[in-house]
């Protein structure tokens, strides 16, 4: 008989606290992207991008740019990553834990544009594949207000 796979951990709220305030306020260009957080648990996280005129990419189709799209699903990457090693130090104070992102940086990205990024929001998804002891490999996804997948990603991210 098999044994079932552990259950994931459940973050604190000082946890959930201390990375939003990473990833949404002091990492300024998460700002400008416009964005915000949805759901934060070890094996996923979610967040959101409404629409601005300021990310227009094609003024005649309001389509948003890809470099948002890329951008965007880059940080979700890094912040799944930052989840992943937050589950794995559940022994850690939350405050510990957050420390440890400090070397957190972008290796290799790679998008896929699917499909023209055109509606009012956008959600955007990211899990880890596998968390090594130096390197992360991410899977991200950036789907219209309708729930279609739009673009994809996948990325490396040094993690020491």
């Amino acid at each position: 008989m098999r044994t079932p796979p552990p259950t994931p951990a459940e973050f604190e709220p000082e946890f959930i606290a201390g990375l939003k305030a990473i990833f949404e306020e002091k990492i300024v260009f998460n700002q400008v992207l416009g964005l915000k957080i949805t759901s934060l648990k070890p094996e996923r996280v979610t967040a959101r991008i409404d629409m601005r005129h300021e990310l227009v990419g094609h003024f005649s189709y309001n389509r948003i740019h890809g470099g948002v799209i890329s951008a965007g699903l880059d940080a979700m990457g890094g912040l799944a990553c930052m989840a992943a090693i937050g589950a794995r130090h559940m022994d850690e104070s939350p405050e510990q834990r957050l420390h440890r992102f400090v070397k957190l940086g972008t290796i290799d990205l790679r998008i896929d544009y699917l499909r023209p990024g055109i509606g009012e929001f956008f959600e955007l998804r990211a899990e880890v594949m596998r968390l090594g002891s130096r390197v992360a490999s991410t899977r991200m996804e950036f789907l219209g207000s309708d729930g279609k997948l739009l673009s994809c990603g996948s990325g490396a991210y040094i993690v020491s």
